[in-house]
């Protein structure tokens, strides 16, 4: 905190709301701690709540519509509510219309700040706006976590990208990496308090250390040499960061506590398309990527991501990326229909008829689905070792294997963070079934890794 200490008596409680990605999850650990020292416990009803808060997100036109209904509903009950996230980076006005009386509005870089948002929305204040010039470093700042396995952990914020159609850079800023000993200590630090999965989050992990002469490559094998027996999630990179360093960084995904999980975002599969969004990468680029990693990682779970019906996009060119999906065969594809952001220079280009966006959108999901459930058929009888990181429906749990698949499991007796046996018998589209397998069983068609 910048220099600012509050003590409370008494216990209050306040309403919490988070939208967005890993990032918006790794500032609401920050904001919980922030909460917790100033006396507030957090509550599940807005109604008894003496602070409202909403961590923002304003990436898609969609999540910030829903973001600004609920700033709406949530203004209406008298009660001071802090508003923290993308979103008054990216809409601020928005905001001021949806609720006009809020208490505070912060950006994400000034976390630090929050203590003193509520002690101006508890004095009454209102329409207080904590901008920070100068980013505070998130790593120092105190965190609870929102689940005792999981470290969620920045490794870096903001990018070095321009995206046509993105506005994040308004929130997050340019590249700014944290000191790689910096983050192994979390690391170190995470595991020894029984954490056993970590999952590294940035705007784009690929462009880690470029602007403090290392790579992601480098941090990986680092993280790696941390004792103790945990995992860690590499979060998305971008096609023209993994190239330069392809060899250096499949070598460091063959380490055994790196989840063999790669989400590379295609974005389209027709190269005039990527130019336009500017992203600085061709479709053989990202091929010779995902070739690469599943030459040394056959059993590698890939993620991806296509906008439908950007500016442009003509017929052909959407076939091109029905052409990339059925060829590359995704295990998962994060589909979004294009919906221009303020002041983005695709806001600014011819915009495609809405219903041939939406169309178009309909037959990749049905691709999509297609192709998952297919991948995931491949798993069927595996047997091997998963961590239990997530309480599921009823009585189950769910568990990931070494490849990051969910897999759901009905152990006899709760085991969170703890590794089992299973074997998976039934297979569907977005996650895995399995059975928990005697632990002295010898396993049949496990996985060469010595802890799959």
């Amino acid at each position: 905190m910048r220099g600012y200490e509050l003590d409370y008596m008494t216990t209050k409680h306040a309403y919490v709301e988070n939208y967005g990605c890993t990032s918006n999850k790794f500032d609401l650990e920050i904001i919980l701690a922030h909460l917790k020292h100033a006396g507030y416990e957090v509550t599940y009803d807005s109604q008894e709540a003496d602070i409202i808060l909403v961590n923002t997100c304003g990436v898609k036109k969609p999540t910030e519509d829903r973001v600004i209904a609920k700033l709406q509903s949530y203004g209406k009950l008298n009660k001071p509510l802090i508003i923290t996230g993308c979103l008054p980076k990216i809409n601020k006005n928005a905001i001021h219309k949806a609720a006009p009386n809020f208490a505070a509005m912060l950006d994400p870089q000034s976390l630090d700040m929050i203590p003193f948002a509520i002690r101006s929305a508890e004095n009454g204040e209102r329409n207080t706006v904590f901008m920070s010039e100068k980013p505070v470093s998130k790593l120092k700042q105190p965190k609870i976590r929102l689940n005792p396995v999981i470290e969620i952990l920045s490794i870096s914020e903001g990018c070095t990208g321009a995206c046509t159609y993105c506005c994040v850079k308004f929130a997050r800023g340019t590249l700014r990496s944290y000191p790689k000993e910096t983050i192994v200590e979390r690391v170190s630090k995470a595991v020894s308090e029984g954490v056993k999965e970590v999952w590294m989050t940035s705007q784009d992990s690929g462009a880690y250390g470029q602007d403090i002469g290392t790579n992601l490559a480098e941090l990986i094998r680092e993280c790696c040499r941390v004792k103790g027996k945990f995992r860690i999630r590499v979060g998305m990179m971008n096609p023209n960061h993994a190239l330069p360093m392809l060899p250096e960084l499949t070598h460091a995904y063959q380490e055994e506590k790196i989840f063999k999980f790669l989400h590379l975002p295609v974005q389209s599969g027709d190269n005039r398309t990527l130019k336009r969004m500017n992203r600085h990468y061709t479709v053989s680029d990202f091929n010779e990527i995902v070739h690469s990693f599943r030459e040394k990682i056959p059993e590698l779970t890939l993620s991806t991501d296509v906008i439908c019906g950007f500016p442009g996009e003509s017929p052909e060119d959407f076939e091109r990326t029905i052409h990339l999906i059925e060829e590359i065969q995704p295990d998962i594809v994060n589909i979004s229909k294009f919906f221009s952001r303020p002041n983005t220079l695709a806001e600014r280009m011819k915009q495609l008829d809405a219903k041939d966006v939406k169309n178009r959108s309909r037959r990749l999901t049905r691709l999509v689905h297609a192709v998952s459930e297919k991948r995931n058929r491949r798993w069927l009888n595996w047997e091997g070792q998963v961590l239990v990181d997530e309480k599921g429906k009823g009585n189950s749990w769910i568990g990931r294997n070494y490849a990051y698949k969910p897999i759901v499991v009905h152990p006899k007796e709760p085991v969170i963070g703890g590794f089992i046996r299973v074997k998976v018998i039934k297979t569907f589209r977005t996650y895995l079934e399995g059975e928990v397998v005697n632990h002295h069983r010898k396993l049949a068609n496990s996985a060469p890794y010595p802890d799959g």
